[in-house]
């Protein structure tokens, strides 16, 4: 859980991700369609991956992307659109200083 605090407080969006999972693509072409450079951990393919994924569960997140913007957990794909449709996810990541209009 340390492991997982620390990841995500170093940079303003940090995605946890699978390569092969295509909501996680999703997830990271709508950062990347605004202009954020998020941080990817594709957890699949980094060591301890698995250690992380299980820390990640034991925060209630059971599936992938998980998102965390400004060191709070998001959620996955599902919240991440749902605030995109509501038009505050946008205003979240220029708080978080991860996009600069």
């Amino acid at each position: 859980m340390d492991r997982v605090n620390r990841m995500v407080s170093e940079r303003p969006v940090v995605i946890f991700s699978k390569s092969s999972c295509i909501l996680s693509h999703t997830v990271k072409s709508l950062f990347n369609d605004f202009g954020v450079n998020p941080t990817v951990y594709e957890l699949d393919e980094i060591a301890r991956g698995r250690e992380i994924e299980q820390a990640l569960s034991g925060l209630g997140c059971s599936t992938m992307p998980t998102v965390f913007i400004d060191g709070e957990l998001v959620g996955g794909a599902n919240e991440i659109m749902s605030l995109q449709l509501k038009r505050v996810l946008k205003p979240m990541l220029i708080r978080a200083g991860a996009l600069w209009v």
